[in-house]
Protein backbone atom coordinates (compact mmCIF):
# COMPACT_ATOMS: atom_id res chain seq x y z
CA UNK A 1 0.00 0.00 0.00
CA UNK A 2 1.20 3.51 -0.84
CA UNK A 3 -0.40 6.81 0.03
CA UNK A 4 0.74 10.21 -1.14
CA UNK A 5 -0.93 13.61 -0.55
CA UNK A 6 -3.40 13.05 -3.41
CA UNK A 7 -3.26 9.34 -4.15
CA UNK A 8 -3.94 5.97 -2.53
CA UNK A 9 -2.84 2.73 -4.18
CA UNK A 10 -2.81 -0.96 -3.30
CA UNK A 11 -1.10 -3.69 -5.32
CA UNK A 12 -1.59 -7.40 -4.66
CA UNK A 13 0.16 -10.31 -6.37
CA UNK A 14 -2.49 -12.90 -7.08
CA UNK A 15 -2.05 -16.66 -6.97
CA UNK A 16 -1.53 -16.78 -10.75
CA UNK A 17 1.38 -14.33 -10.51
CA UNK A 18 -0.52 -11.38 -11.96
CA UNK A 19 -0.81 -8.13 -10.00
CA UNK A 20 -4.18 -6.60 -9.12
CA UNK A 21 -4.13 -2.84 -8.69
CA UNK A 22 -6.44 -0.54 -6.78
CA UNK A 23 -5.72 3.13 -7.36
CA UNK A 24 -7.75 6.14 -6.36
CA UNK A 25 -7.58 9.82 -5.70
CA UNK A 26 -7.05 10.58 -2.05
CA UNK A 27 -8.56 13.60 -0.35
CA UNK A 28 -8.14 13.21 3.35
CA UNK A 29 -9.81 14.98 6.21
CA UNK A 30 -7.30 17.83 6.05
CA UNK A 31 -8.28 18.44 2.41
CA UNK A 32 -11.90 18.98 3.40
CA UNK A 33 -11.23 20.68 6.72
CA UNK A 34 -7.94 22.61 6.48
CA UNK A 35 -7.80 23.35 10.21
CA UNK A 36 -7.35 19.61 10.83
CA UNK A 37 -3.97 19.96 9.16
CA UNK A 38 -2.72 22.33 11.83
CA UNK A 39 0.29 21.16 13.87
CA UNK A 40 -0.66 18.91 16.80
CA UNK A 41 -4.03 18.11 15.19
CA UNK A 42 -2.75 16.50 12.01
CA UNK A 43 -0.99 13.70 13.88
CA UNK A 44 -4.28 12.30 15.20
CA UNK A 45 -5.86 12.63 11.75
CA UNK A 46 -2.96 10.83 10.07
CA UNK A 47 -3.15 8.02 12.64
CA UNK A 48 -6.87 7.42 12.07
CA UNK A 49 -6.62 7.70 8.29
CA UNK A 50 -3.73 5.23 8.26
CA UNK A 51 -5.84 2.76 10.21
CA UNK A 52 -8.73 3.13 7.74
CA UNK A 53 -6.41 2.79 4.73
CA UNK A 54 -4.70 -0.24 6.23
CA UNK A 55 -7.97 -2.06 6.86
CA UNK A 56 -9.20 -1.24 3.36
CA UNK A 57 -5.95 -2.54 1.87
CA UNK A 58 -6.26 -5.77 3.87
CA UNK A 59 -9.85 -6.14 2.64
CA UNK A 60 -8.76 -5.71 -0.98
CA UNK A 61 -5.95 -8.22 -0.50
CA UNK A 62 -8.31 -10.76 1.12
CA UNK A 63 -10.81 -10.36 -1.72
CA UNK A 64 -8.11 -11.08 -4.29
CA UNK A 65 -7.07 -14.21 -2.41
CA UNK A 66 -10.69 -15.31 -2.19
CA UNK A 67 -11.15 -14.71 -5.90
CA UNK A 68 -8.16 -16.93 -6.57
CA UNK A 69 -9.66 -19.75 -4.52
CA UNK A 70 -13.20 -19.39 -5.86
CA UNK A 71 -13.12 -18.15 -9.45
CA UNK A 72 -15.24 -15.09 -10.01
CA UNK A 73 -16.09 -14.53 -6.37
CA UNK A 74 -15.25 -11.10 -4.96
CA UNK A 75 -16.72 -9.92 -1.68
CA UNK A 76 -15.95 -6.30 -2.55
CA UNK A 77 -14.33 -3.72 -0.33
CA UNK A 78 -14.98 -3.59 3.36
CA UNK A 79 -18.42 -2.12 4.01
CA UNK A 80 -19.22 0.89 6.14
CA UNK A 81 -20.38 -0.92 9.27
CA UNK A 82 -17.78 -3.64 8.86
CA UNK A 83 -15.09 -0.98 8.66
CA UNK A 84 -16.42 0.76 11.77
CA UNK A 85 -16.51 -2.58 13.58
CA UNK A 86 -12.95 -3.47 12.55
CA UNK A 87 -11.66 -0.05 13.64
CA UNK A 88 -13.53 -0.28 16.96
CA UNK A 89 -12.11 -3.76 17.61
CA UNK A 90 -8.58 -2.64 16.72
CA UNK A 91 -8.78 0.42 18.96
CA UNK A 92 -10.34 -1.61 21.78
CA UNK A 93 -7.61 -4.23 21.60
CA UNK A 94 -4.95 -1.53 21.54
CA UNK A 95 -6.43 0.23 24.58
CA UNK A 96 -6.72 -3.07 26.48
CA UNK A 97 -3.13 -4.14 25.75
CA UNK A 98 -1.33 -0.83 25.93
CA UNK A 99 -3.36 1.25 28.40
CA UNK A 100 -5.50 -0.88 30.73
CA UNK A 101 -3.17 -3.87 31.21
CA UNK A 102 0.03 -1.84 31.90
CA UNK A 103 -1.85 0.49 34.27
CA UNK A 104 -3.19 -2.28 36.48
CA UNK A 105 0.06 -4.25 36.41
CA UNK A 106 1.92 -1.11 37.50
CA UNK A 107 -0.67 -0.60 40.23
CA UNK A 108 -0.09 -4.12 41.54
CA UNK A 109 3.70 -3.71 41.43
CA UNK A 110 3.45 -0.39 43.26
CA UNK A 111 1.23 -1.84 45.98
CA UNK A 112 2.81 -5.24 46.58
CA UNK A 113 6.49 -4.76 45.79
CA UNK A 114 9.05 -3.20 48.13
CA UNK A 115 9.07 -0.12 45.87
CA UNK A 116 5.60 0.99 47.07
CA UNK A 117 4.70 3.78 44.65
CA UNK A 118 1.35 5.21 43.52
CA UNK A 119 -0.11 6.72 40.37
CA UNK A 120 1.04 10.20 41.41
CA UNK A 121 4.72 9.23 41.23
CA UNK A 122 7.19 9.25 38.35
CA UNK A 123 8.15 5.66 39.27
CA UNK A 124 4.62 4.46 38.52
CA UNK A 125 4.63 5.92 35.02
CA UNK A 126 8.17 4.74 34.34
CA UNK A 127 7.13 1.17 35.24
CA UNK A 128 3.95 1.63 33.21
CA UNK A 129 6.05 2.69 30.22
CA UNK A 130 8.42 -0.25 30.56
CA UNK A 131 5.47 -2.65 30.67
CA UNK A 132 3.93 -1.02 27.59
CA UNK A 133 7.20 -1.39 25.72
CA UNK A 134 7.53 -5.03 26.82
CA UNK A 135 3.95 -5.82 25.76
CA UNK A 136 4.51 -4.10 22.41
CA UNK A 137 7.76 -5.94 21.67
CA UNK A 138 6.33 -9.28 22.80
CA UNK A 139 3.22 -8.74 20.68
CA UNK A 140 5.28 -7.92 17.57
CA UNK A 141 7.60 -10.87 18.17
CA UNK A 142 4.73 -13.32 18.67
CA UNK A 143 2.72 -12.32 15.61
CA UNK A 144 5.94 -12.34 13.60
CA UNK A 145 6.10 -16.12 14.22
CA UNK A 146 2.94 -16.47 12.10
CA UNK A 147 3.90 -17.29 8.50
CA UNK A 148 1.46 -14.88 6.86
CA UNK A 149 2.44 -12.03 9.18
CA UNK A 150 6.07 -12.76 8.37
CA UNK A 151 5.23 -12.13 4.70
CA UNK A 152 3.53 -8.87 5.70
CA UNK A 153 6.77 -7.82 7.39
CA UNK A 154 8.65 -8.68 4.19
CA UNK A 155 6.32 -6.44 2.20
CA UNK A 156 6.86 -3.77 4.85
CA UNK A 157 10.57 -3.96 4.10
CA UNK A 158 9.83 -3.78 0.36
CA UNK A 159 7.85 -0.57 0.87
CA UNK A 160 10.76 1.02 2.70
CA UNK A 161 13.23 0.01 -0.01
CA UNK A 162 10.93 1.51 -2.65
CA UNK A 163 10.63 4.82 -0.78
CA UNK A 164 14.40 4.99 -0.30
CA UNK A 165 14.87 4.46 -4.05
CA UNK A 166 12.47 7.30 -4.86
CA UNK A 167 14.06 9.63 -2.32
CA UNK A 168 17.49 8.89 -3.80
CA UNK A 169 16.21 9.99 -7.23
CA UNK A 170 16.97 6.61 -8.77
CA UNK A 171 14.93 4.74 -11.35
CA UNK A 172 12.19 2.70 -9.68
CA UNK A 173 13.42 -0.75 -10.62
CA UNK A 174 14.11 -3.82 -8.51
CA UNK A 175 17.88 -3.70 -9.10
CA UNK A 176 18.10 -0.23 -7.55
CA UNK A 177 15.66 -0.83 -4.69
CA UNK A 178 17.32 -4.06 -3.63
CA UNK A 179 20.40 -2.19 -2.38
CA UNK A 180 18.57 -0.06 0.18
CA UNK A 181 17.79 -0.77 3.82
CA UNK A 182 14.48 -2.07 5.12
CA UNK A 183 14.71 0.43 8.03
CA UNK A 184 13.19 3.87 7.37
CA UNK A 185 13.21 6.80 9.84
CA UNK A 186 9.63 7.87 9.04
CA UNK A 187 8.12 4.47 9.75
CA UNK A 188 5.17 4.33 12.13
CA UNK A 189 7.17 2.06 14.43
CA UNK A 190 9.29 5.04 15.47
CA UNK A 191 6.09 7.01 16.03
CA UNK A 192 4.83 4.42 18.51
CA UNK A 193 8.01 4.62 20.58
CA UNK A 194 7.84 8.43 20.67
CA UNK A 195 4.23 8.14 21.89
CA UNK A 196 5.46 5.87 24.67
CA UNK A 197 8.16 8.27 25.85
CA UNK A 198 5.87 11.32 25.76
CA UNK A 199 3.16 9.46 27.66
CA UNK A 200 5.56 8.68 30.51
CA UNK A 201 6.51 12.35 30.86
CA UNK A 202 3.00 13.77 30.44
CA UNK A 203 1.34 11.31 32.83
CA UNK A 204 4.03 12.01 35.42
CA UNK A 205 3.16 15.71 35.22
CA UNK A 206 -0.64 15.42 35.12
CA UNK A 207 -1.47 12.65 37.59
CA UNK A 208 -0.10 14.26 40.78
CA UNK A 209 -2.71 17.00 40.29
CA UNK A 210 -5.70 14.67 39.89
CA UNK A 211 -4.80 11.90 42.34
CA UNK A 212 -6.58 12.09 45.73
CA UNK A 213 -4.73 11.55 48.95
CA UNK A 214 -4.11 7.84 49.45
CA UNK A 215 -4.12 7.10 45.72
CA UNK A 216 -7.85 6.47 45.27
CA UNK A 217 -9.87 3.27 45.13
CA UNK A 218 -11.12 1.11 42.30
CA UNK A 219 -13.34 3.72 40.65
CA UNK A 220 -10.50 6.21 40.71
CA UNK A 221 -8.39 3.76 38.75
CA UNK A 222 -11.12 3.52 36.11
CA UNK A 223 -11.09 7.32 35.93
CA UNK A 224 -7.30 7.34 35.60
CA UNK A 225 -7.49 4.89 32.68
CA UNK A 226 -10.10 7.14 31.07
CA UNK A 227 -7.82 10.15 31.47
CA UNK A 228 -4.97 8.22 29.85
CA UNK A 229 -7.18 7.35 26.88
CA UNK A 230 -8.20 11.00 26.43
CA UNK A 231 -4.59 12.15 26.69
CA UNK A 232 -3.59 9.77 23.88
CA UNK A 233 -4.94 12.29 21.36
CA UNK A 234 -2.67 15.22 22.31
CA UNK A 235 0.18 12.75 22.84
CA UNK A 236 -0.27 11.39 19.30
CA UNK A 237 -0.31 14.93 17.94
CA UNK A 238 2.89 15.88 19.72
CA UNK A 239 4.61 12.59 18.84
CA UNK A 240 3.78 13.08 15.16
CA UNK A 241 5.35 16.55 15.14
CA UNK A 242 8.50 15.38 16.92
CA UNK A 243 8.89 12.33 14.67
CA UNK A 244 8.27 14.46 11.58
CA UNK A 245 10.88 16.99 12.60
CA UNK A 246 13.47 14.38 13.55
CA UNK A 247 13.07 12.42 10.29
CA UNK A 248 13.66 15.61 8.31
CA UNK A 249 16.74 16.67 10.26
CA UNK A 250 18.78 13.49 10.39
CA UNK A 251 21.92 15.61 10.01
CA UNK A 252 21.44 16.71 13.65
CA UNK A 253 22.62 14.24 16.30
CA UNK A 254 19.60 14.77 18.64
CA UNK A 255 17.32 13.85 15.73
CA UNK A 256 19.34 10.75 14.94
CA UNK A 257 19.28 9.79 18.61
CA UNK A 258 15.48 10.18 18.75
CA UNK A 259 14.96 8.04 15.64
CA UNK A 260 17.44 5.27 16.51
CA UNK A 261 15.17 3.27 18.91
CA UNK A 262 12.49 3.16 16.21
CA UNK A 263 15.00 1.80 13.73
CA UNK A 264 15.98 -0.91 16.21
CA UNK A 265 12.37 -2.00 16.63
CA UNK A 266 11.92 -2.06 12.84
CA UNK A 267 14.24 -5.06 12.86
CA UNK A 268 11.19 -6.89 14.23
CA UNK A 269 8.56 -5.30 11.95
CA UNK A 270 10.48 -5.53 8.65
CA UNK A 271 12.25 -8.36 6.91
CA UNK A 272 14.33 -8.65 3.77
CA UNK A 273 11.88 -9.03 0.86
CA UNK A 274 12.15 -11.07 -2.30
CA UNK A 275 12.49 -9.41 -5.72
CA UNK A 276 8.84 -10.28 -6.43
CA UNK A 277 7.76 -8.40 -3.32
CA UNK A 278 9.91 -5.38 -4.19
CA UNK A 279 8.29 -5.38 -7.63
CA UNK A 280 4.85 -5.14 -6.01
CA UNK A 281 5.90 -2.25 -3.78
CA UNK A 282 7.50 -0.39 -6.69
CA UNK A 283 4.37 -0.72 -8.79
CA UNK A 284 2.23 0.68 -5.95
CA UNK A 285 4.61 3.64 -5.65
CA UNK A 286 4.63 4.24 -9.43
CA UNK A 287 0.83 4.23 -9.52
CA UNK A 288 0.67 6.75 -6.68
CA UNK A 289 3.21 9.02 -8.38
CA UNK A 290 1.29 8.78 -11.67
CA UNK A 291 -1.92 9.89 -9.96
CA UNK A 292 -0.08 12.78 -8.32
CA UNK A 293 1.25 13.85 -11.72
CA UNK A 294 -2.01 13.47 -13.62
CA UNK A 295 -4.17 15.57 -11.27
CA UNK A 296 -7.11 13.72 -12.84
CA UNK A 297 -7.07 10.29 -11.20
CA UNK A 298 -9.57 7.51 -11.67
CA UNK A 299 -10.14 4.33 -9.70
CA UNK A 300 -9.99 0.90 -11.23
CA UNK A 301 -9.03 -2.64 -10.33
Amino acid sequence: MMRSPKAYTVVVRKSDGQMAVKEAAWRGVTGRYPFMGWPFLRGVVVLMESLVNGLDALSFSANQALEGEEEGKDAGPIGGWALVGAIAFSLGLGVALFVVLPHYLSLLIGRWSPLTFGVDSIAFHAVDGVIKLAVFLLYIWLIGRIKDIGRVFEYHGAEHKSIFTYEAGQELVVENARRFSTLHPRCGTAFILVVLMISILLFAVVFPFITPEGGGGGWWQVLFVGVKILLLFPIAGLAYELNRYASRHMDLWPARLAITPGLWVQRLTTREPSDDQIEVALLALKKALAIEASQNPTEHV
